[in-house]
């Protein structure tokens, strides 16, 4: 549902931007409808309540299809929606004359060419005014019940049963079909006939197809053991065995085959015998990586990863001016010169969004292009999925890092995954933008940074220490086609820092650490407002001769791509990771890639640390945030503790 509320925005949007009018290819002028369908019982959730609302205040050609089967697996619609009917709960929101909301409309699903005219009608309202349409298609029924998992006898009454056999939308439609004289019984019964086995073919014949090549591997696999088995007489029995079995399985997996080939390579232990048969259990195994684990993000050209670096020019006579001045003059300059790009969010319009990143460049650029948008973070995730797959970039604002969750859903389960269970057919460069970090109190300070890396895979995650950072990530985002959350630091907007004379140009590079501060003793990973307080500590380290090498990871997804901290580690032997996270967080994970993936271990000479928030939620006040989150005293006794091992 949040995604469908943007690919009909995507339509708003090519009819009103002039800007975008000349993109003929990604639109016809506007005049595609998005179509939703949703069962009844899930209109229960907040995100289907949170996307009418939004489409009815927007108006967009959204057109949603409700079926209601008057069940919600075996619970009955009047324990999940109000009044036992959506279309009556939301009576509220059909749009009248003068005024937004939705068309909404009900029809029997029996009922063909009732649905016809009123589908017609709907459609045509979307396409045309831009009217969002609801049809709440109420008498459906299940011929087998939820699933084929149960029966729906456990739950339905005979009378219901009856009811609905006698009702059954293709018992009804052939009806029709007769009484209007359009073909008789027996032509129906053979259409019928025709269709089943043909469907029936269809299924046979993919799944042949998809046996194919695994039999191959049974095939080539039973051979090695074989040949295995001719070659170590005391394991010959068990090897032949193996090989048997596999052969004899007449629906093989690919797991099938690597498991005895596994097994018939553990039974060999170090003979030669098993040289081949392990040379093809490693091919099987990058096979299967090839078509399991690939394409979590773009690999090719249109990765973000191939973007080259291009150095921030800063000029000798360079304005000093506040951060969120860097990030305004940049944003001013990306939509003078990229049409495609949108921007949204909880008062980022009028007012410019609460930091002043986008002050006064609604009424440059205009109200479709740089828009507020009401609470409901579930949906502004949404809007951006939707326009990106239309062709768009837009920039969607969370307001708080805190206010991500809300907007978790969406994230996780569509844009972080679209990419691998697409195979890289489909891309969606939706750049989400938020703040976060360093602040005081339970609800606007959370740094969930674990939360975020564990659950948008799919997705780079990049935590620039400054706005000029940010902005050389923006750039780099732009020219790539993957899907991104930018976390800037919200006590950074007032903080002075040198303008650029290449804000449009210059790019920071995904997964390349920082060397901040070179240093000889013990290496500092961190990121984001962090590094202020770690580069407090440092100073005072330094009067008691405690040199430090400081790295920004710069993004945390990806992490570190060519082992830059590592090199630092070689130099130091000491390493110490430092994040506001939980303990187990992002720490960990930054621990986790440089001491196990990067195989760190090797260099230390005292054992590493992780320096994190407190497992609660930041305290409130000032003292709050101090005995929460690291401080500088707390990061300086660590480092003197590493240093006296």
């Amino acid at each position: 549902m949040p995604r469908a509320l943007g690919l009909a925005l995507a339509s708003k949007s090519f009819r009103h931007i002039k800007e975008l009018q000349s993109f003929t290819n990604l639109s016809n002028n506007g005049n595609e409808v998005c179509f939703a369908t949703i069962g009844d019982a899930s209109t229960s959730e907040g995100q289907f309540w949170e996307t009418i609302n939004a489409a009815g205040i927007l108006q967009v050609p959204l057109a949603v299809f409700i079926w209601d089967d008057g069940y919600g697996i075996s619970v009955p619609t009047k324990y999940q929606t109000i009044k036992a009917s959506i279309s009556e709960a939301l009576a509220g929101m059909q749009k009248g004359d003068n005024s937004n909301g939705v068309h909404i409309y009900k029809v029997k699903g029996w009922d063909y060419a009732a649905m016809c005219e009123t589908f017609e009608e709907g459609i045509r309202l979307a396409r045309e005014t831009h009217a969002p349409v609801l049809f709440h298609v109420e008498e459906i029924t299940q011929p087998q019940g939820h699933s084929t998992s149960g029966s729906h006898e456990r739950y339905k009454h005979p009378e219901r049963l009856e009811w609905e056999r006698e009702w059954d939308g293709v018992k009804k439609m052939k009806e029709w079909i007769i009484n209007n004289e359009l073909a008789n019984e027996d032509e129906l019964n053979s259409i019928a006939m025709k269709a089943k086995k043909f469907v029936r073919e269809s299924r046979n014949s993919a799944w042949e197809k998809f046996l194919a090549p695994i039999r191959n591997q049974v095939s080539r696999a039973a051979d090695l053991i074989n040949n295995m088995a001719n070659s170590l007489p005391e394991q010959s029995a068990s090897l032949k065995k193996m090989a048997i079995d596999l052969s004899a399985n007449r629906e093989p997996m690919r797991r099938d085959v690597l498991k005895t080939l596994n097994a018939a390579i553990d039974l060999a232990g170090n003979s030669d015998a098993a040289f081949w048969t392990k040379d093809y259990y490693k091919d099987l195994l990058k096979e299967n990586e090839n078509i399991y684990n690939t394409h979590l993000y773009n690999q090719g050209p249109k990765s973000a990863l191939t973007v080259k670096e291009v150095k921030a020019v800063i000029p000798a006579d360079a304005s000093v001016v506040n951060g969120y001045e860097v990030l305004n003059k940049y944003f001013d300059t990306a939509f003078s010169s990229n049409p495609k790009l949108i921007a949204f969010g909880e008062d980022l319009g009028y007012i410019g969004d609460v930091n002043q990143g986008f002050s006064g460049l609604q009424l440059k650029y205009g109200e479709q292009r740089i828009f507020d948008t009401g609470i409901r973070e579930t949906t502004i995730i949404g809007q951006g999925i939707g326009m990106a797959m239309r062709g768009l970039r837009p920039i969607a604002e969370i307001q708080y890092l805190d206010y991500l969750i809300y907007g978790l859903q969406p994230l996780t389960d569509d844009l972080a995954t679209l990419h691998y269970r697409t195979a890289g057919i489909q891309s969606c460069p939706l750049i989400v933008r938020t703040r976060g970090h360093r602040l005081e109190g339970i609800w606007h300070s959370g740094s969930p940074m674990g939360m975020i890396i564990n659950s948008l895979r799919g997705m780079y995650i990049c935590v620039p220490r400054n706005m000029t950072q940010a902005a050389g990530m923006y750039n780099t985002l732009l020219q790539g086609n993957d899907p991104a959350l930018m976390i800037e630091c919200l006590n950074g907007y007032r903080l002075k820092e040198k303008l650029p004379s290449n804000l449009l140009e210059f790019t920071v590079p995904l997964g390349v650490p920082e060397v901040i501060k070179e240093g000889e003793d013990v290496t500092i990973v961190s990121y984001g407002s962090t590094l202020r307080i770690v580069n407090e500590a440092v100073n005072m380290l330094e009067k008691f001769e405690i040199s430090c090498e400081i790295i920004d990871i710069q993004t945390l997804l990806p992490f570190d791509i060519h082992h830059k901290i590592l090199d630092s580690l070689k130099k130091t032997n000491r390493i110490v990771f430092i994040d506001e996270d939980v303990p187990g967080g992002a720490a960990a994970f930054m621990f986790n890639k440089v001491m196990e993936e990067q195989r760190g271990y090797k260099y230390l000479d005292v054992a590493p640390r992780t320096i994190t928030g407190k497992a609660h939620r930041p305290a409130y006040g000032s003292d709050g945030d101090y005995f929460s989150k690291p401080n500088a005293e707390e990061i300086e006794a660590v480092i003197k503790e590493m240093m006296a091992e």
